[in-house]
């Protein structure tokens, strides 16, 4: 597996941000989506429209964006634009784009408030492209990690993406990381990035919350974190499918983020089948872990 981020034909990925936050859209182009819901504190909208027992088979774009719940206004700019394109679904003479979201928490300057809205929604759905940037941008323009020991202890992320294939089947994850834990690195367990102690080293906050420490020194916020993203494939999958690799999916953020799935993290993960590709689902789910994991580790790379 080589560092190439493939997406399915006909998904495109913008960007959109300011100084301090920022959005990310992915257009699906009409792809079969699931969601799994892990963390303890989430912000989303539309994720119950994705479940599997659910009508409603497509999605027209996913959402990840900075801002909290204020956040989630950038998904209203994503459909007008939708709707301007004539993209959604169609009742009547009208289009109801479908446009799911999560959110993350990057609220981090004292006594005021910078969050995407609808006119940064709608540049980030203009400027989705299938030429990918990863880094310090859209919903990981403000991420952090490792906020065990608060803000001052926490070093910056960003949103990083992977792909992993078996013969002509991949799953790329796009994953805007601003997780209470760490980052570490999943073949060798060595934190690569998270909180920080005044001497510069990594505290380690998985072992403060196993010997004792924790009480001590712990500062988390409820709902002040999170990692949110999206695992797509050009496998061909069913809505119940695609379910299951999303759940899969939050597998991979364990192996990368310690811990993970807390009450203060609202970890959403999206999955989007887009292509004609035959393949085992157990293959596509090992995969979907594997790549979550790796752009994880990307995020606080680039």
């Amino acid at each position: 597996m080589d560092n190439t981020v493939l997406l399915p034909e006909g998904v495109k990925i913008g960007h959109a941000q300011n100084d301090y936050t920022g959005v990310t859209c992915i257009l699906t182009d009409y792809a079969v989506g699931g969601v799994s819901v892990r963390g303890g504190a989430p912000g989303t909208r539309e994720t119950d429209m994705l479940r599997a027992e659910k009508s409603q088979g497509f999605v027209n774009a996913i959402v990840l964006s900075g801002g909290s719940a204020y956040g989630l206004e950038a998904s209203c700019g994503v459909m007008d634009y939708l709707r301007e394109k004539g993209v959604g679904f169609k009742v009547g003479d009208k289009v109801v784009p479908l446009v799911a979201s999560a959110i993350l928490f990057d609220l981090n300057t004292p006594n005021e408030y910078h969050y995407p809205d609808k006119a940064m929604g709608y540049a980030a759905a203009k400027n989705a492209t299938a030429e990918l940037i990863f880094g310090n941008v859209g919903a990981g323009r403000g991420a952090t990690v490792g906020k065990i020991l608060g803000a001052s202890g926490a070093v910056k992320s960003g949103i990083g993406g992977a792909t992993c294939s078996f013969g002509d089947v991949f799953v790329t994850a796009v994953i805007a990381v601003n997780a209470l834990g760490d980052v570490v690195d999943h073949n060798t367990g060595k934190v690569i990035a998270g909180a920080r102690l005044p001497n510069g080293e990594f505290l380690n906050t998985m072992q403060a919350f196993s010997n004792g420490t924790l009480a001590q020194i712990m500062r988390m916020q409820s709902g002040t974190n999170t990692t949110i993203g999206c695992v797509m494939t050009n496998a061909r999958l069913d809505k119940t499918q695609v379910n299951k690799v999303a759940e899969v999916a939050h597998d991979g953020l364990a192996m990368s983020i310690r811990p993970v799935h807390t009450d203060a993290d609202g970890d959403t993960l999206f999955a989007l089948s887009k292509g004609d590709k035959q393949a085992d689902i157990n293959i596509v789910m090992a995969l979907a872990a594997e790549a979550a994991a790796r752009a994880v580790e990307n995020a606080v790379k680039l």
